[in-house]
C-alpha cells in the first residue's frame, strides 16, 4: 500500500508540474513594445496616433473578430502597410483566402519587413509576427499555408493599411 501511495504522489506531482508549465512559460510574454525598433514612440504618442482598437492590436497584442475586416475581400494590386508606421509588410501577390476570417499571406514583402517571436498566451507556443520597423503586433504565422512557403501569415486587418498600386 505504501508503494502505491508514493507512486500516486509522484504521478500527481508530475501531473501538476506538467499543467503549470504553459502558465509559467506565458509569464515571459508581454505586449509589443518598441524597444529596439527603427520607429519608437511613447505610449502616449501611440495612443494619439492609433484608434483604440488599433492600439489594442498593435501595442497590446489583441486580435480582432474573424471576418470583421474589409481587407479580407481586398483583391486589388497593391501593398499592405503597417497602420502604425507605414512599413511595407505584404504584397497583394502573396495574399490568399485562407477561409479563417483574417487577411492571410504566404510570405512577407521582404526579409526585414516583419519579425517573429514566440508567444505562449494561450498555453502553447505560437509564432507571433510583428512589424519589423515599429514592433507592432500583426498576428501569427502558421504552417498550414499554400506553396511555395507553406506558411499562413494570419494578420489582423486593423493592423494594416492597404495602398493600391
Amino acid at each position: 500500500m505504501e508503494g502505491f501511495i508514493t507512486h500516486r504522489r509522484q504521478f500527481l506531482a508530475a501531473l501538476g508540474i506538467g499543467a503549470a508549465l504553459p502558465v509559467l512559460a506565458a509569464c515571459g510574454s508581454s505586449r509589443a513594445e518598441a524597444k529596439s525598433y527603427r520607429v519608437q514612440l511613447s505610449d502616449a504618442e501611440w495612443r494619439k496616433k492609433l484608434t483604440k482598437d488599433q492600439y489594442w492590436i498593435l501595442r497590446e497584442a489583441g486580435t480582432e473578430r474573424p471576418y470583421s475586416s474589409a481587407l479580407n475581400k481586398e483583391k486589388r494590386v497593391g501593398v499592405f502597410r503597417c497602420v502604425g508606421c507605414g512599413n511595407a509588410l505584404y504584397s497583394s501577390r502573396t495574399k490568399y483566402d485562407s477561409r479563417t476570417g483574417w487577411p492571410s499571406f504566404w510570405a512577407a514583402i521582404d526579409k526585414g519587413a516583419v519579425g517573429t517571436s514566440t508567444d505562449y498566451k494561450i498555453g502553447y507556443p505560437r509564432t507571433e509576427v510583428h512589424c519589423g520597423d515599429c514592433g507592432g503586433h500583426l498576428g501569427h504565422i502558421f504552417s498550414d499555408g499554400p506553396e511555395p512557403t507553406g506558411q499562413r501569415h494570419c494578420i489582423n486587418g486593423l493592423a494594416l493599411d492597404f495602398r493600391p498600386a
